[in-house]
């Protein structure tokens, strides 16, 4: 017995001394390490993430993605855009080969429930729309009667569509196209009547793809509740909550009157939630496993939630949408941070 005693004693020695490199390296080691984030996007949707004449990503999730380089890497020209469909993004962030995916994904019960993903937060409160053609005559969805609607299929916008229609009782005509790329060109070569998908998605489209806007009707209808976030994989709690607390650190500076042209003046300010925020009060960074300028870092770089909607998608874009649903609570939106304490 004493032998076999031994011999297990040494195994299990071998094995304890042998943990360090059977351990698995968080992603933010793996960021760290190969010097970038990776960062899975929209393959091209103006005010979200689509690419300049220079070949520049910009939008608002482009934003984010640069966001939690700067909080993480302290440099937020450090990431690695991946254009992807819903199905190629999902499968690449199960798969590890991208480290989050912002990519204007409903948060759903299936979905975040799914083994493989775990949303972030939102950062961009939606609902799905109808554009159709204004020749139809219709004045609203209901009186959109028999006419061919262009959706993509296994979405949640062909799943809306049914159960919108069903409950008015209007028959329609289902036409499936594999992305919005395929959806614009379908409808514009006629073979539907109209389009459906997240209503900003539509207004950008009326406004930037089709030549004459006022030949076609966004109706002011929503189907559906659709809030739109960043994923990323499961089994990183620490990973999880950097790149959820990096979106909150967007939407808190703006609470705080903390934006890119005034961040190094506010470093001076005597109020305790600003100077916690900044990390002249040490502690949050910290907790994160970050550096204590994180927060400081993404705002000096990319500017709080704020001037990224009106940069891309307000009054100071092309686009000029209005801040709705998606301005800060203290203004009638859903925006809200909880405490940085």
């Amino acid at each position: 017995m004493t032998r076999y005693r031994l011999r297990f004693a040494i195994l299990a020695a071998a094995v304890l001394l042998a943990l360090p490199t059977l351990s698995w390296a968080t992603v933010m080691d793996e960021v760290i390490g190969r010097g970038h984030v990776r960062c899975g996007v929209h393959t091209g949707i103006q005010g979200f993430a689509a690419k300049d004449a220079n070949g520049k990503w910009n939008g608002l999730n482009a934003d984010f993605c640069r966001a939690v380089a700067a909080a993480v890497l302290s440099d937020a020209t450090k990431v690695e855009f991946f254009p992807v469909s819903v199905k190629d993004g999902l499968e690449m962030l199960r798969e590890g080969k991208v480290d989050l995916l912002a990519r204007n994904l409903t948060q759903t019960l299936t979905r975040d429930t799914d083994a493989g993903f775990s949303f972030v937060g939102i950062n961009y409160y939606d609902g799905q729309g109808i554009l159709a053609r204004r020749q139809l005559g219709a004045s609203n969805i209901r009186s959109l009667n028999n006419v061919s609607v262009c959706v993509q299929p296994a979405s949640t916008s062909e799943r809306n569509l049914e159960d919108f229609m069903q409950s008015l009782r209007v028959p329609y005509h289902k036409v499936t196209v594999a992305n919005a790329q395929e959806m614009l060109k379908a409808y514009q070569e006629k073979r539907c009547d109209a389009m459906t998908t997240d209503y900003t998605q539509l207004a950008i489209l009326r406004q930037t793809q089709l030549p004459d806007p006022d030949e076609h009707v966004l109706f002011r209808e929503r189907l559906s509740k659709e809030p739109l976030g960043p994923l990323v994989r499961k089994g990183d709690e620490g990973w999880y909550k950097i790149v959820k607390w990096t979106l909150l650190a967007q939407i808190a500076a703006e609470e705080l009157g903390i934006a890119k042209a005034n961040v190094l003046e506010m470093k001076k300010s005597p109020q305790s939630a600003v100077r916690r925020f900044l990390g002249i009060d040490p502690g949050l960074g910290k907790a994160l496993g970050l550096n204590e300028s994180w927060a400081f870092e993404i705002i000096r770089q990319t500017g709080n939630y704020g001037e990224s909607f009106e940069r891309h998608l307000g009054s100071a874009s092309s686009i000029g949408l209005e801040r709705g649903m998606n301005d800060l609570w203290t203004r009638g939106g859903l925006m809200y941070a909880p405490p940085f304490q």
